[in-house]
């Protein structure tokens, strides 16, 4: 995969007529943003991580990282793969005793995994290219930008609605998982 664009946990969110949950990547280098809608479990596993809460017990990330480790896994990055059908795919690129593993998982729970052991997250470009959306204030603002188009258009009135309704505050003052 040539294009990966490295991305970092901007938020956890709640959809407040919907209850449903949202992890919102924020590119590095950008002010792109990609929503990606998560389980409640997987949502409190990475919002548990990267606000600094020890849980008493270990949760199933928790669990699955401490596995990983016994048996010598070194986790390098998660990488957000595909889009196909609305369905987000994931990667998570591991090594065990010199053997590469490429090992496939929903990127709720590859990203839970990434904050635990401080592994860079990507996406594929096309992916944020179909599915990552600018806020529309970088976009006027921006000298000689070039007109969004209408189907731009759709995903910013679907994000900013979909933002609208939650009730999260963001996670920017937070501590985060150590990047590597």
């Amino acid at each position: 995969m040539a294009d990966l664009i490295e991305m970092a946990v901007d938020s956890i969110r709640v959809h407040m007529p919907t209850h449903q949950h949202v992890v919102i990547l924020k590119e590095k280098e950008a002010e792109r943003y990609l929503p990606i809608w998560i389980g409640i479990h997987e949502a409190n596993a990475i919002a548990l991580k990267i606000t600094g809460i020890t849980p008493e017990r270990p949760i199933t990330h928790d669990l699955l990282v401490n596995v990983l480790g016994a048996v010598e896994v070194t986790v390098h990055r998660v990488v957000v793969t595909s889009l196909s059908n609305e369905v987000f795919y994931a990667r998570i690129s591991a090594s065990q005793n010199g053997r590469d593993l490429d090992i496939d998982a929903r990127p709720s729970d590859a990203i839970a995994v990434a904050v635990r052991v401080g592994a860079p997250i990507f996406v594929a470009g096309e992916v944020l290219d179909k599915a990552g959306v600018l806020p529309e204030n970088e976009k006027e603002g921006e000298e000689g930008a070039a007109e969004t188009s209408e189907e731009d258009d759709e995903k910013l009135a679907i994000f900013r609605e979909m933002i609208n309704q939650m009730d999260l505050p963001d996670l920017g003052d937070q501590p985060r998982a150590p990047e590597s």
